[in-house]
């Protein structure tokens, strides 16, 4: 998807050939993410994009306007009635959307190697879900601020720099990448067990060893990693900072290489009354 800003050619365009225009927009974001909210395909379709990125990523959710949901709502609705995108209902109450097979097909036809979403939205957690749409609100900040973009979708299926075997073993849960500049985002929604928190520490011991070793190692080549991002709750950054003080990091490698944001997003389960 290229960066999305309207121009003023779009007035004198036809109103079905932009219409079309958007469905393809929308077919090739769910073949990204895997499925969608509206409110995600508002944020991608019908916000601008930034050329590139300045300065460090702002985690800040998307908020679209009440403009641009009343077009992806009146996009989607088209789209399923001609069978393009699935619909379910998801453990929030609110519709998710994927790829039909037609949809599918669409994109193949583009060249576009893409499956239809159906086994996506069959059966997922309620904790697995939270952890999703967390993932692609950071994507999608990400692609609006110019970054380009791998989604916790493309990433499970090797589909990202990283490839099937991850970056030292691991993957992230999105990678934001502006030049040879990687961000790593890590959503930490529950407590790791011992031998998951023992996995996590060696991987950024590895991290640590390229990134502050002289001279400085790539990650992957033309790659150099700017930063670490874990959202995540307070109880998770004190006992992660305490245990990395503990096997030798300086205050100064940790505020360099790890970054933490615990206020922006809710990490709490949807409970049901």
């Amino acid at each position: 998807m290229n960066t999305q800003k309207k121009t003023t050619e779009e007035a004198g365009i036809d109103g079905r050939v932009l219409a079309r225009r958007n469905e393809i927009k929308v077919l090739r974001a769910l073949h990204r993410f895997g499925w969608l909210r509206t409110k995600d395909v508002a944020a991608i379709v019908w916000l601008p994009w930034s050329s590139k990125p300045d300065g460090a990523p702002n985690l800040v959710p998307h908020r679209a306007p009440i403009s641009a949901l009343r077009m992806a709502q009146r996009t989607l609705k088209r789209m399923k009635l001609q069978r393009q995108v699935l619909v379910a209902m998801a453990p929030d109450g609110g519709p998710l959307y994927a790829l039909s097979e037609a949809g599918a097909r669409a994109l193949r036809d583009m060249g576009i190697d893409a499956d239809s979403g159906k086994d996506l939205l069959r059966t997922f957690s309620v904790s697995h879900y939270r952890h999703r749409c967390i993932a692609n609100s950071l994507a999608i900040s990400g692609l609006l601020q110019g970054y380009r973009v791998s989604t916790e979708r493309e990433v499970s299926r090797g589909l990202w720099p990283g490839g099937e075997a991850g970056i030292a073993g691991k993957k992230p849960d999105a990678l934001l990448r502006s030049g040879e500049q990687w961000y790593w985002l890590e959503v930490e929604r529950s407590a790791r067990n011992a031998r998951d928190g023992d996995t996590l520490l060696r991987w950024l011991g590895h991290m640590r060893g390229q990134v502050f070793g002289i001279p400085r190692a790539p990650v992957a080549p033309g790659a150099v990693l700017a930063g670490v991002i874990f959202i995540c709750r307070p109880s998770f950054k004190n006992k992660l900072e305490r245990a990395l003080l503990a096997l030798g990091w300086t205050r100064e490698q940790l505020k360099a290489l790890i970054m933490f944001e615990t206020a922006l997003y809710s990490l709490e389960d949807i409970t049901f009354r």
